[in-house]
């Protein structure tokens, strides 16, 4: 066993640590450095693996439920437009109303898309082409 200078390290009172020092040369330290370093980074991607399954699971199942009520949205937009066409069947006859129900569908989804396009286009910045 070595000891090691008071100034480097002391134990409590000022008194030299006995420090155990190793016979292994360079290489082997630095050998010993790269596996434990390779041991670290194989740990820490395991770690976030482990976090980002995690967060795939959660999304997974918010996704899941995102998609149960669209459905069931959709279905009520449909019960909603046939009780549409319905009551206004009484008034202008079946064909007609159905005509004028698609036909105010369409066009709200016509408006929608295109509104959804020009959101997508790119910035007009005023410069040279």
């Amino acid at each position: 066993m070595a000891t090691v200078a008071p100034e480097r390290a002391t134990g409590g009172a000022g008194r030299p640590v006995a420090v155990k020092l190793s016979d292994e040369g360079v290489p082997e330290l630095v050998g010993r450095l790269v596996e434990d370093t390779r041991g670290l980074v194989t740990a820490e991607v395991e770690l976030y693996k482990s976090k980002i399954a995690e967060r795939v699971a959660a999304y997974k199942s918010a996704a899941v439920l995102f998609a149960v009520a669209g459905v069931l949205g959709l279905v009520g937009l449909i019960a909603l437009l046939v009780g549409l066409i319905m009551t206004l069947a009484t008034l202008i006859g079946p064909g007609f109303a159905t005509l004028v129900v698609v036909g105010v569908v369409f066009a709200a989804a016509a408006v929608l898309g295109l509104m959804g396009r020009a959101k997508l286009a790119p910035p007009n910045t005023g410069g040279p082409r």
